[in-house]
């Protein structure tokens, strides 16, 4: 194939990150910062509020794959438990409070969040010779200040985030909407992920190739899908691209 792009997946791809949404000091910290705002809630009611509204999300959407959208989930919040003091706010701060929320519940939800080894030294070396993008089941809320945290956001354009849409991958318009921006083909695209069934199974249904990085993020494989190329350190990468970019030369030559 004539590689020209690079997409990925982001969390257990690029990023080494472990999170706690389930633990009650993430929802003592929002009630803190709520109460600030003029909203009293127990962290009990907000962490009862967060993943009720979550589950609610996801039904009312019908899709298949559905995302929640986090920064609409805390607008929610927000804007049904405001007081006198959260409606006399200046509006511009007010209308950021949801994703200031949304940030805060993931900073206070994050245990561990770094660079699989040799990622930025391989994206230095792809990004002179190919397009890169990002395809993350994600929020944006979270997804583009974690890049920015381990250094990686400017490599990336474009970056498409599920929570943006509603749904997740491997649903094909979130690679779709990569290859639109990208103005590539899917053969003409690798696509790199950690998960069988959204990295894998999903790109091949549009003709990408795909390499399955196996960092220990796994999960069980509902699809049996096969992947074009396994690495199992993520500087094996460069040697999975040449792969690809050979098979083409050996096609050209026969």
């Amino acid at each position: 194939m004539n590689v020209k792009g690079i997409v990925f997946d982001v969390n257990g791809t690029l990023i080494d990150i472990h999170t706690n949404e389930w633990h009650d000091d993430v929802y003592r910290v929002i009630s803190n910062v709520l109460s600030y705002q003029g909203i009293k809630l127990s962290p009990s009611v907000v962490k009862d509020l967060f993943f009720r509204i979550i589950k609610e999300q996801k039904l009312a959407s019908g899709e298949r794959q559905a995302e929640f959208d986090v920064v609409e989930l805390f607008r929610q919040i927000v804007a049904q438990h405001a007081s006198d003091v959260t409606r006399a706010m200046a509006p511009q701060k007010r209308a950021q409070l949801p994703e200031f929320l949304a940030e805060v519940h993931r900073a206070a939800s994050l245990v561990r969040l770094q660079l699989y080894p040799g990622v930025l030294s391989t994206l230095q070396q792809l990004h002179t010779r190919y397009a890169l993008a990002i395809v993350s089941d994600a929020q944006t809320a979270y997804a583009v200040p974690e890049l920015n945290t381990v250094g990686l956001a400017a490599f990336f354009d474009p970056i498409v985030v599920s929570g943006d849409f509603g749904y997740r991958k491997p649903d094909v318009r979130l690679f779709e909407l990569a290859l639109s921006r990208m103005g590539l083909a899917a053969s003409e695209i690798v696509f790199v992920g950690n998960d069988l069934y959204r990295d894998v199974h999903g790109p091949q249904k549009l003709g990408m190739k795909t390499v399955l990085f196996q960092s220990g993020e796994m999960t069980l494989d509902k699809c049996h899908a096969t992947p074009d190329y396994i690495i199992y350190s993520f500087p094996e990468l460069l040697n999975a691209v040449r792969y690809f970019e050979d098979g083409d030369r050996r096609q050209a030559d026969r």
